[in-house]
């Protein structure tokens, strides 16, 4: 039986988990996002607590098909200026987002949630604040063209484990919550509850 049921499709989350020694079977949650989170903007939620409710709807909808294991739910959210970043729906919106964080700061919140018998046992929010450098029109356009099959899954429409690392200047926090999941609160968890030995 494995430690974790993951309620995410994210490769990147099974990967570093695997890598990690968790086992875990991945059972994606079927949810309308962004239904989810335009409601949540609309009740002038803060970032931390979109990305909260995400991660938890995740959690709860997978827990409640398999109510024994232990469920993980995550989603990371972009915070902006006052404003919360999506996925990019075309290379047009990819480019327009990059152009307008170039030169700026903005923070990456990265949620997950456990559920066990249908319920939330432990949750945490990790944060990352990143510096974008002030790169040049071109240089934008050619890296969404070269990129833009693997950012178009990713909130502000570049992937700092891949040549998206080229377009910052400074990261302040944990790079576990840049690739979405707060891993080492996790893995502390698990292994406090004897889940992982440790």
């Amino acid at each position: 039986m494995s430690d974790l049921i993951l309620a995410s499709g994210s490769e990147i989350r099974a990967n570093l988990l695997r890598q990690a020694g968790v086992s875990i079977d991945v059972i994606p949650a079927r949810i309308d996002e962004e239904s989810i989170k335009n409601s949540l903007i609309h009740e002038s939620a803060s970032a931390r607590d979109i990305a909260d409710a995400l991660a938890e709807t995740k959690a709860r909808r997978t827990s409640a098909k398999h109510p024994q294991a232990l469920v993980l739910g995550c989603d990371q959210v972009l915070s902006f200026e006052e404003s919360i970043l999506s996925k990019p729906k075309s290379k047009g919106e990819a480019l327009s987002q990059l152009t307008a964080l170039r030169g700026k700061r903005h923070a990456l919140l990265s949620a997950a949630v456990i559920y066990e018998n249908a319920k939330p046992v432990w949750r945490h929010v990790g944060q990352v604040r990143l510096m974008m450098h002030t790169a040049s029109d071109a240089y934008l356009a050619d890296y969404v063209e070269r990129n833009w099959h693997s950012i178009q899954h990713s909130v502000g429409s570049y992937k700092l484990e891949e040549e998206g690392a080229r377009l910052f200047s400074r990261i302040e926090g944990d790079y576990f919550n840049v690739l979405g999941l707060p891993l080492l609160e996790l893995l502390s968890y698990l292994t406090l509850r004897g889940t992982l030995d440790g």
